[in-house]
């Protein structure tokens, strides 16, 4: 991929980001590294580690690769046998803690509560080998960078042991001299010098004092003398402390010795390491991106959804669409300056070589990219002072190398085609340098003003015009891309906002050829019916949205109705066999104690007990039986005996209600029982006589008791729109009346928007009504505020 490419299109600015999300020098390296691939099957690897990577960040947390040094001149080392420091060891045992870490975080480490996980990272954490008895020894001689452990060796050990006993007997001799000389010394305290012990010694008493002297102060008045029955103490002290030393080398040499038999195992893991960083930095970035995994084709196809410019604040980016190699190879993009047409050719560019570079791209799933072995871009303004080169110079000279390097396996980007010279000559060169690339298939994306690039898309198959929008009401643009619209200047219309005065622009408009002019009206409809269309279809979306949920609804409530249904049938059955088991057994009990009375000779008295007993109970019986018959005799319905609207029970579920529709031919009809319609056979039902209704307001003693046949005209709901309030509350009375009397649980009453009159006349009388028991206005899918739900007590 050329570098020109990957600093126009900012592509250094990604890797810089991806490159503070790793944690480990080398991570950084491989992550500093990173560029375009034009492998498939490689970008395709890469991709599906990046996603891998990110599903583990997703569902497990992130991982941490702090505490991993580079150890590769250390190991270097021990392959030529040469020993290693304190520091080096601590390094290799760190890396080793983070090979572990990681090993576990894969959940590869053979424990039974591990999560298993098979992608493509699974190699990478399976193959760790985290090297735990070397990590042990290590951790277990080497306690700091400066301190080896006692237990390290038993020969260190006891040197120590006699080092500690030495220093013991050389404090305990110079306590004494001090105790017997404290007049000879400038103070009473132990001091080092050179590696030895030493007093204090007054300059004055020095020939009192025998001893060696090893320095005395800056003013001369103090020697520090080492006491002459130390000096072979000191002597021997010093002799442990090279003995010491040498243990420790030993120590060192035998951990290097041990760390050498893994110097291929170490390797490895800290290539692993680097290379598990680096994948999950490229995740860490997707995260951070909100990135998704595209999907690719070498068909020369890019289908990019809702994608953003990863450089552009999340919060004031504009995702666009962008379609380019299926239906059209050339995209030419037109419209007013500052309005997003630099930037589209920037996110194309840009998420192409991120996402053949293995990085997620910020897009909708499912975007699809191509594989392109080379992306051009002349973008942005690069006059050259020094080579005394103009605008136009500069972007031809660039031009001519695009043209010289481009086949049909490139992505062209231009900015402003043809732009900084005469428009008449721009526009025709622009328009020639585009007819070459398209009849050589080559991908191209192209900005320009010139209406005669916007003439050539139309006329041309295989090139589609595309704008980005601007409303000419705030001046501003909207950034989103419109592909299919050629874009308008609108010139004119933005320096009438800004205060040119009218037969300035009306001059200029005069000075316009008439094609021209009519050209740029046909945009202006188009643009106008393009937002005609996309108004229609947010109210279609919403129309199915609404559809959608009523569905729904109605779903849920037949669901319910059936499963309410199905209780009270097993209700009904469970209660018959609950009656028919308790007859039995008291049939039963009656029988063994009249045998037993027959048996012991009968005593008449407990016999006629019995007897009643009995015949209290065949009498419960016969009335049960009685019913039965009655409602077996009443359930003999005839067709046409019904009729829409008549009032029935229906004998299984013990409800009554009205039948909605007359008997087929197998007899079978709906009835509406409240909100319940169902459909029962005709020998399931019984005719209900008139029946005597309580008026409302009047207790059963009293004349209230009218009888009411019901009416087949009543309906759930009544429409007094258009009416006014005079005329609505009076039908409005008669009307609940009807339905108060005809026992419907609720009704929907009518009214419309409008002004809210006849609304809050209709709240206000309904405030009145006795029988009245609640009102509310519509929900979603009632109808809203258009209507008023009243329910009866």
């Amino acid at each position: 991929m050329n570098e020109k490419a990957l600093r126009t299109l900012e592509f250094h600015k990604i890797i810089d980001k991806l490159v503070t999300l790793a944690g480990t020098v080398h991570g950084k390296e491989l992550c500093a590294k990173l560029l375009p691939n034009e492998n498939l099957a490689t970008i395709q690897q890469l991709q599906k580690e990046t996603t891998d990577a990110l599903s583990r960040i997703l569902r497990r947390g992130s991982v941490s690769f702090n505490g991993i040094h580079d150890i590769r001149p250390s190991i270097m080392r021990l392959k030529v046998g040469s020993a290693l420091g304190a520091v080096e060891l601590l390094h290799i045992s760190s890396d080793l803690d983070a090979t572990l870490r990681l090993k576990a975080y894969g959940g590869y480490t053979g424990k039974d509560n591990e999560e298993q996980t098979e992608d493509s990272l699974t190699e990478y954490f399976v193959n760790l080998e985290p090297l735990t008895p070397l990590n042990n020894e290590i951790k277990r001689c080497i306690i700091s960078e400066e301190e080896i452990a006692d237990d390290a060796s038993p020969a260190l050990k006891t040197v120590r042991r006699s080092i500690r006993n030495t220093n013991d007997r050389i404090h305990s001799e110079l306590s004494s001299i001090l105790n017997s000389s404290r007049t000879l010394l400038q103070e009473a305290i132990i001091t080092m010098r050179n590696g030895r012990y030493c007093l204090p010694v007054r300059a004055e008493y020095k020939n009192q004092f025998p001893g060696m002297i090893h320095d005395q102060s800056s003013t001369g008045s103090t020697l520090f003398v080492e006491p002459m029955a130390i000096v072979r103490l000191n002597n021997e002290l010093k002799e442990l402390s090279i003995k010491e030393q040498e243990e420790i080398e030993k120590v060192l040499a035998d951990l290097s010795n041990q760390a050498a038999e893994y110097a291929e195992s170490l390797e490895y893991n800290f290539a692993t390491l680097s290379q598990l960083d680096f994948i999950f930095a490229r995740a860490s970035l997707s995260k951070l991106m909100k990135g998704s995994e595209p999907k690719f084709n070498q068909d020369g196809i890019l289908n990019i959804k809702k994608g953003r410019h990863p450089l552009i604040d999340a919060k004031k980016v504009v995702p666009i669409d962008i379609m380019l190699g299926r239906d059209f190879n050339m995209l030419i993009i037109t419209g007013p300056n500052t309005g997003g047409k630099t930037v589209s050719l920037k996110t194309v560019g840009l998420l192409t070589l991120m996402g053949q570079a293995g990085l997620h791209i910020p897009a909708f799933d499912g975007s699809e990219l191509a594989v392109f072995r080379e992306v051009f871009a002349d973008i942005g303004d690069e006059q050259s002072i020094e080579q005394s080169l103009s605008t136009f110079s500069s972007h031809m000279t660039n031009i001519v190398k695009i043209l010289e390097s481009a086949d049909e396996n490139s992505l062209v980007l231009f900015d402003e085609l043809g732009a900084g010279t005469d428009p008449t000559e721009g526009a025709a060169l622009a328009m020639s340098i585009l007819s070459h690339l398209h009849k050589r298939r080559i991908r191209t994306m192209a900005t320009t003003h010139y209406s005669e690039l916007k003439v050539y898309a139309l006329s041309t198959e295989g090139v589609s015009n595309a704008c980005c929008e601007f409303n000419v009401e705030t001046l501003r643009p909207t950034y989103r891309l419109l592909i299919g619209i050629p874009g308008k200047s609108n010139a004119f219309a933005i320096s009438s906002k800004l205060g040119l005065p009218d037969y300035i622009i009306q001059d200029a408009k005069d000075l316009i050829g008439k094609q021209e002019k009519s050209f740029e009206d046909l945009i202006s409809d188009l643009e106008a019916s393009r937002i005609t269309i996309e108004k229609e279809q947010e109210e279609i979306s919403r129309y199915k949205e609404e559809i959608e949920q009523l569905k729904k609804n109605l779903t849920r409530k037949n669901e319910s109705i059936e499963a309410n249904r199905d209780r009270l049938l097993k209700e009904a059955k469970e209660q018959a066999a609950k009656i028919l088991q308790e007859a039995k057994e008291y049939a039963d009990q009656s029988i063994r104690r009249y045998n037993k009375w027959l048996q012991d000779g009968g005593n008449i008295k407990d016999m006629e007990a019995e007897r009643s007993s009995l015949r209290e109970r065949l009498s419960g019986n016969d009335i049960t039986n009685t019913k039965s018959k009655q409602k077996s005799k009443k359930s003999a319905t005839s067709a046409k005996d019904l009729r829409i609207g008549s009032s029935v029970n229906v004998i299984s579920l013990g409800l009554k209600g009205t039948v909605s529709t007359l008997p087929n031919a197998k007899g079978d009809l709906f009835v509406q029982m409240g909100i319940l319609r169902s459909q029962v056979n005709i020998s399931d039902i019984e005719l209900i006589e008139d029946e005597d209704i309580v008026a409302p307001g009047y207790s059963k003693t009293q004349s209230g008791k009218i009888k009411l046949s019901k009416s087949a005209s009543i309906h759930p709901e009544i429409n007094l729109i258009g009416k006014t309030v005079d005329e609505a509350l009076p039908e409005l009375d008669k009307y609940l009346d009807d339905a108060y009397l005809a026992h419907l649980p609720q009704v929907t009453v009518i009214h419309g928007r409008g002004t809210g009159a006849l609304k809050n006349a209709i709240h206000a009388h309904l405030k009145k009504l006795k029988y009245v028991k609640t009102f509310r206005v519509g929900g979603f899918g009632e109808g809203d505020h258009g209507v008023t739900i009243v329910e009866f007590k």
